[in-house]
C-alpha cells in the first residue's frame, strides 16, 4: 500500500474517534438536579453545564474537521500528482 493511503486512512479513521468522544463529551456535558417543594416555593428542574466538556467536543469536532481536510488533501494530490508528472514528459 502507497503511504499517502496509509496516512489518509489513519487521519480518517483518528477523525472518526475524534467524533466519537466529541459527541461522548457533548452528551455527558448537561447536568439536571431536581429541587423538591419548599414552603411557598414550588418544585422546579435546574439545568448546568459543564464548561470544561463543552469545550472538549468542540476541540475535538475542530480537529476531526482538520484531520478529514489533510486526509482529503492527501488522496487528491497523491491522487493526481503522478498523473500530472507522467503527462509533461
Amino acid at each position: 500500500m502507497r503511504r499517502w493511503i496509509a496516512a489518509a486512512l489513519f487521519e480518517l479513521g483518528l477523525a472518526v474517534l475524534c467524533l466519537a468522544g466529541a459527541g461522548y463529551s457533548w452528551s455527558h456535558a448537561r447536568r439536571t438536579t431536581e429541587y423538591v417543594t419548599a414552603d411557598d416555593h414550588p418544585a422546579f428542574e435546574a439545568v448546568r453545564y459543564v464548561p470544561p466538556l463543552l469545550i472538549l467536543a468542540t476541540g475535538l469536532v475542530i480537529l476531526a474537521g482538520v484531520l478529514v481536510i489533510d486526509a482529503v488533501a492527501r488522496i487528491v494530490t497523491g491522487y493526481v500528482a503522478p498523473r500530472v508528472t507522467e503527462t509533461m514528459h
